[in-house]
């Protein structure tokens, strides 16, 4: 299997090497057919013979029926090669229909004996591929691949995720999971040392564990290699464990048509006009001229600047001719948690898409798409990673003047951040949020509910959805931490604004601002001298 799964491969490089041997040939036989050089004169009669015109004649018409000859053979031996080329060529095209999907043949449900053996050989090359037996050539240094290490208590890894720890205890259950397995694999492989037969041994337990490392390559598998304390003080043993990764399976292929599927966008607001008036800016051209199955429900604290705000809601419905908007005024004070329940609840149509928002977001209506597509009733809900607008005035500060904002949405590390932390923005069908039990409404102002939310859903059986996504970004602000909120609440909007102002860069760039200039100064002093 494995060498028919080769020769599939090479099918491209033989039709190449019959073009090769066609072109080939056709120059030899034009060599062929060149006439002799000038040390083969022909062998032409005397000048003064008296059968000089007849001679003439007679050897020219010999060497053109000599070239004929030579045209007509080599005519012959192109029109073969030809035959056996689209003869070939034929050949491969229906080897290549035959076995156009690698994963059947090496799946083949008919054969459950001949399908496990493909699928172990397949296993086995995953071995070969990755880098367990020797090195793997590399174009840079990005390209490596970075072990991470572990003991019995710790894991210490680069890739932090939310906790931000660069060592902890397993936080996630199948790492804890995997990591004891694999310990106990190294462990039982110890105990049943290979060509010892019934000699007695040491036994090894898990205590007997130093270290470990792993790196997970995508496409090929996990290789661990263990550490354990050996007979001696100096002496360990070795265990190299590999975990391959199985072939690519197919397990859907389906139409989803989402041509009238609604969206309702719920935002909650206090105040906060000038931010609305930029908001709406965004929501109609995304929402309304590019999307256009789209509602929006605004519900509004208080009554502070609320006229402001309708008026710009009502200006929108007027020139863009959208109708489909819900307006709610509460009399009480700001509860984010508290204005997308009633929004939610509020609506009173066939199931819709809830799409939890704020007023300081900007969409694509490519999002608003990937928000339909990672939703499904009684199955999946999304809670997209958005991208955190840095402050302009720090990321642009050197520029003569500060982008447009459209300029400044750009993914990079300078102008932003993945808000990995944060829990706001969601998608889900109402009828989710309400079989969940929707936001718990005892959390006052910032901060708080959404987690909950999202905790309800990951103790449900839904799907929870987490990506990272282009068309989503968080618009920076100045952010206000109120002295009314909890010591905890205050503290996770303590570090919300410090994460929100620049990078670790920018930010040590104005820590040494006055370092920096005096070098530059210093600089400018001898470049003068000099």
């Amino acid at each position: 299997m494995m060498l028919r799964r080769g020769f599939i491969l090479l099918l491209p490089r033989l039709v190449g090497l019959l073009v090769v041997a066609c072109c080939s040939m056709s120059i030899v036989y034009m060599l062929a057919c060149t006439p002799k050089g000038d040390n083969q004169h022909l062998a032409l009669p005397r000048v003064h013979s008296s059968t000089v015109k007849e001679g003439y004649e007679a050897v020219l018409q010999e060497r053109e029926e000599q070239h004929r000859n030579y045209i007509v053979s080599l005519k012959k031996q192109i029109a073969q090669l030809k035959a056996e080329l689209q003869g070939r060529t034929e050949q491969l095209k229906k080897m290549q229909n035959q076995y156009s999907d690698p994963l059947d043949v090496w799946l083949d449900h008919s054969n459950p004996e001949k399908a496990q053996a493909n699928l172990l050989a397949f296993l086995r090359s995953q071995v070969d591929k990755a880098e367990v037996h020797s090195g793997v050539k590399l174009s840079t240094e990005y390209a490596a691949v970075p072990f991470e290490s572990f003991t019995l208590q710790k894991v210490y890894q680069l890739e932090t995720g939310l906790t931000r720890h660069p060592e902890e205890k397993p936080v996630r259950k199948d790492k804890r999971d995997e990591l004891i397995e694999v310990i106990e694999l190294g462990v039982g492989s110890l105990n049943k040392p290979e060509g010892v037969g019934n000699a007695k041994h040491r036994v090894y337990t898990a205590s007997d564990f130093v270290e470990g490392i792993y790196r997970t390559e995508k496409n090929k598998g996990t290789l661990y290699e263990l550490t354990f304390k050996g007979d001696t003080r100096h002496q360990f043993k070795k265990i190299v464990l590999f975990r391959p990764f199985g072939p690519v399976m197919k397990v859907k292929n389906e139409n989803v048509d989402m041509a009238d599927t609604l969206i309702n966008i719920i935002v909650p607001l206090a105040k906060r006009a000038s931010k609305f008036r930029q908001f709406m800016q965004n929501f109609r051209e995304m929402g309304i001229q590019q999307d256009g199955r789209i509602h929006l429900t605004v519900v509004y604290f208080g009554k502070e600047q609320m006229n402001e705000v309708k008026s710009i809601l009502e200006n929108t419905s007027r020139s863009a001719n959208f109708k489909n908007f819900t307006f709610i005024q509460l009399n009480e004070e700001f509860s984010r948690g508290k204005g997308l329940d009633v929004g939610a609840r509020f609506w009173k149509g066939n199931n819709v898409v809830l799409f939890f928002c704020d007023v300081d977001i900007y969409f694509t209506a490519e999002f608003l798409n990937s928000c339909r597509l990672n939703t499904q009733p009684g199955k999946k809900v999304f809670y997209p990673v958005l991208f955190s607008q840095y402050n302009p005035s720090i990321i642009y500060g050197h520029h003569d003047s500060i982008p447009s904002l459209e300029q400044q949405l750009i993914i990079k590390k300078e102008t932003g951040f993945w808000r990995d932390f944060g829990f706001g923005m969601t998608c889900q069908y109402r009828s989710d949020f309400i079989n969940i039990g929707g936001f718990d409404l005892d959390i006052k102002g910032w901060g708080g509910e959404d987690v909950h939310l999202y905790r309800k859903y990951l103790h449900s059986n839904l799907i929870v959805i987490r990506t990272p996504v282009r068309g989503l970004f968080h618009l920076w602000h100045e952010k206000q931490c109120l002295d009314e909120l909890t010591p905890e609440q205050y503290k996770m909007c303590m570090q919300s604004k410090a994460m929100n102002e620049a990078s670790h860069g920018q930010l040590g760039m104005l820590v040494f601002k006055q370092e920096i200039e005096t070098h530059l100064h210093r600089q400018k002093l001898s470049n003068k001298k000099t």
